[in-house]
């Protein structure tokens, strides 16, 4: 029997449901990191014969798992744990990074990266001149080959000179070039994917995700990046910790 089912108690002398205690403690198990992104789940049957349930219960406790974002399944393959993404809010770190630093292995498909002029909010914003260029980029962020967000920059040319030069880490390309963002704000609001959105993010359209707008700042206070993400809910968390 697999260790990790042993550490899961089920009591069936408590009146909730044998399917939500296994749930829960699959949750909680999952969020400890008992299971790795990637990493396949125990089958119905291994959870039904391994806990002494019916293949039913078993069923119902994946179902759950399946909705809550935690797991997905892979038609003849099996069931395998979703990556999973928990940033705090009070620290400043790139999407690189986060991944590197929680195991995952972090890609970008690009979408494109071009010198263009910036529209009025992006002048308003990044405080242009009239005549200043910006450089744009657009792109899938992925952590183990799964889409988690649909990335939108845009950088004034004095910052980032050649967007082609960024190749993963921006923020890295930055501390390269000695630009390094020091701060920035960070607005947080939900909507719903419009169809192009949703088959960039690979979710159904009308889907809703975490809309994420930084405005970064280079430590004399030039504003130097303004960046929109798309984060797909279902894999994304942003945490904030909060003291007394």
């Amino acid at each position: 029997m697999d260790a990790r089912l042993q550490q899961l108690h089920l009591d069936t002398s408590l009146p909730t449901p044998l399917y939500h205690q296994l749930a829960s403690g699959l949750e909680r198990a999952i969020e400890a990191g008992a299971w790795l992104a990637g990493e396949a789940l125990p089958s119905e049957r291994a959870l039904a014969e391994a806990l002494d349930v019916s293949r039913i219960t078993a069923r119902k406790a994946l179902d759950r798992l399946a909705e809550l974002g935690l797991i997905r399944r892979t038609r003849g393959s099996g069931t395998f744990i979703t990556p999973r993404l928990n940033q705090p809010l009070t620290r400043l770190v790139s999407f690189t990074e986060m991944l590197t630093q929680r195991g995952f292995m972090p890609t970008s498909r690009w979408l494109s990266r071009t010198l263009a002029a910036p529209t009025a909010e992006e002048s308003l914003r990044l405080g242009l001149a009239g005549d200043a260029r910006v450089s744009r980029l657009k792109r899938l962020r992925l952590a183990d080959g799964v889409v988690m967000a649909v990335e939108e920059s845009c950088l004034p040319q004095a910052i980032l000179t050649d967007p082609e030069t960024v190749e993963s880490s921006l923020y890295a390309t930055l501390d390269a070039g000695g630009h390094s963002v020091a701060r920035a704000l960070q607005h947080v609001s939900a909507i719903n994917a419009d169809a192009e959105l949703a088959r960039l993010a690979e979710v159904p359209e009308g889907q809703a995700l975490l809309e994420v707008t930084r405005l970064g700042y280079l430590a004399d206070g030039t504003p130097a990046e303004l960046t929109v993400t798309y984060c797909r809910t279902d894999y994304y968390d942003f945490v904030v910790e909060l003291t007394r």
